[in-house]
């Protein structure tokens, strides 16, 4: 009887989780979180491609080379409202979480170049596992939860310029910047007191990205693109503190400290190498286009205790996509639906993070994510657009006592434009 009160009373302290429950990605308690892939609305639905493609209508996060092409003032706020199914050998649970995805601006600088600048999330950790270890007899006798929250940011600004008619180039900095806690919190049958290791980091670091962007038009008007990005190799500084002390847990939300069993101060590094991506596709200006894009970077460089950790480590990362628009007539009187922009792309990605997931020393699984995405680009007045975007996909596997993680995201975007005469920062002119 005292067993099952006590694992009630951990059920309950826990703010009722369950085994494997989560309110994030579980993925995310690696590194400094889940990386968020930097992606309009527009590009995402497209399987995420975007590095050969450009307009004058809508930024590109992915090469900064087509603010080259920028002829309108461009306002853009993005939102991503993901619903997470994670099972593992033994059953599911359900999560959702809502994330602001950027804010950006962006402007024509003569007839030659533009520039963008804005924030856009980067990495987000939040997840809530329990696990409830039995005795010989199925009877519980031990409760760890590991939860997180936290995550990072980036401030960046961008610039394109036209060097020919048909080839433009482009420069990007960034500044990141966040802060991350990872807490262990554990209580066994028969004691009175639980531990909890309590892990605090900011993270704080710069980056650059180089970007081209050809263009050749060929018979029909039909347009041949090229473009390359060229994420520079950069460092991001983590600093810290690590607490492991004993506690009393009153309720299930009040904890009470009670002795320090370890403290100490953490630093590290992550050593970002060089990414790399490549894309080409072939279209018609405002009718159609259809592009693939390779996307490849070498292992992150781990230093610092926080991030060093024998559960995981990190190999190659690549991604492929193919995607693709399509617009009836982008002038119809006749019929809305003909102005519409219809969307739609394919992904496979392998993300480079290897998990250990069972007690056998060495035996890491790769951890794959694919993803089918469509989307719709739904006209308002002037050049303005609302944008919807829907994308199911598959993380992880239940293999090697790990985690899959089956995702639908609705993607939302705004995007405002207006001549440049009539933007905020142009002064108008008086005939």
């Amino acid at each position: 009887m005292l067993k099952k009160i006590f694992y009630i009373f951990l059920l309950f302290i826990s703010i009722k989780a369950t085994a494997q429950r989560t309110n994030s990605s579980p993925y995310s308690f690696f590194g400094i979180g889940q990386q968020y892939s930097s992606q309009t609305v527009e590009q995402a639905t497209m399987g995420g491609i975007g590095i050969a493609f450009n307009d004058v209508y809508h930024l590109n996060f992915l090469n900064p080379a087509a603010n080259a092409n920028l002829r309108f003032a461009t306002y853009s706020v993005g939102l991503n409202v993901n619903d997470l199914t994670i099972k593992d050998f033994s059953g599911s649970q359900k999560s959702t979480s809502t994330t602001l995805s950027y804010i950006n601006i962006g402007f024509p600088i003569g007839k030659k170049s533009g520039a963008s600048f804005g924030l856009k999330t980067n990495t987000s950790v939040g997840y809530s596992l329990l696990n409830v270890a039995n005795d010989i007899n199925g009877d519980p006798f031990e409760a760890t939860r590991f939860y997180g929250s936290g995550g990072t940011n980036k401030i960046y600004g961008a610039y394109g310029i036209s060097i020919t008619k048909n080839f433009s180039v482009g420069l990007e900095a960034e500044y990141i910047f966040g802060k991350t806690e990872n807490n262990i919190l554990s209580q066994r049958l028969g004691t009175q007191l639980g531990t909890k290791n309590n892990e605090i980091t900011t993270i704080r670091g710069t980056g650059v990205k180089l970007g081209l962007h050809y263009i050749k038009e060929l018979k029909n008007k039909l347009l041949f693109n090229f473009g390359a990005s060229f994420k520079l190799e950069n460092t991001l500084k983590t600093s810290g503190s690590e607490n492991l002390y004993s506690l009393k847990i009153a309720s299930s939300t009040v904890e009470i400290p009670k002795d320090t069993l370890y403290s100490n101060a953490i630093n590290g590094k992550i050593v970002n190498p060089m990414k790399t991506g490549l894309g080409f596709g072939f279209g018609k200006e405002n009718k159609w286009f259809a592009g693939i894009e390779y996307e490849f970077q070498d292992a992150l460089g781990l230093q610092g205790s926080i991030l060093t950790n024998s559960s995981y480590k990190y190999n190659n990362s690549s991604r492929v996509s193919i995607g693709g628009f399509y617009l009836p007539k982008d002038n119809s009187i006749s019929s809305y639906w003909n102005r519409v922009t219809y969307r739609a792309g394919v992904r496979f990605e392998n993300t480079g993070l290897l998990v250990n997931g069972t007690s056998t020393p060495g035996n890491f699984t790769k951890i794959k994510d694919f993803g089918i995405s469509f989307g719709l680009g739904l006209p308002l007045k002037s050049l303005s657009n609302l944008n919807l975007g829907f994308e199911y996909g598959i993380k992880g596997s239940t293999i090697n006592n790990l985690i899959q993680e089956n995702y639908f995201n609705f993607k939302l975007s705004l995007s405002l434009s207006a001549f440049g005469q009539q933007a905020w920062f142009i002064q108008k002119k008086i005939d």
